[in-house]
């Protein structure tokens, strides 16, 4: 019964910490992505009104291309007429 009872507390003590370190990996992901997206706001905000141009985004668009990265500003309008 005593070893019964030591395996099962074993087993709820690893469940615990998986689930513990599950949360922490969540957590990190989430926190490398908004650092990818602030790295991303930052460079563009760096570039000049031109150079935006030339990427088919402009100044107010920053904020909304960093925030979603899969946004691509030449699908939306054409800058050739």
């Amino acid at each position: 019964m005593t070893t019964t009872f030591s395996t099962t507390t074993f087993f709820r003590t690893t469940r615990t910490k998986r689930h513990l370190f599950s949360h922490f990996g969540t957590y990190r992901g989430a926190f490398q992505e908004w650092r990818k997206r602030e790295r991303l706001r930052a460079d563009l905000c760096a570039l000049n009104d031109r150079e935006l141009q030339d990427i088919g985004i402009t100044r107010g668009e920053v904020d909304y291309v960093a925030s979603n990265r899969s946004y691509d500003p030449r699908g939306v309008r054409s800058t050739v007429r």
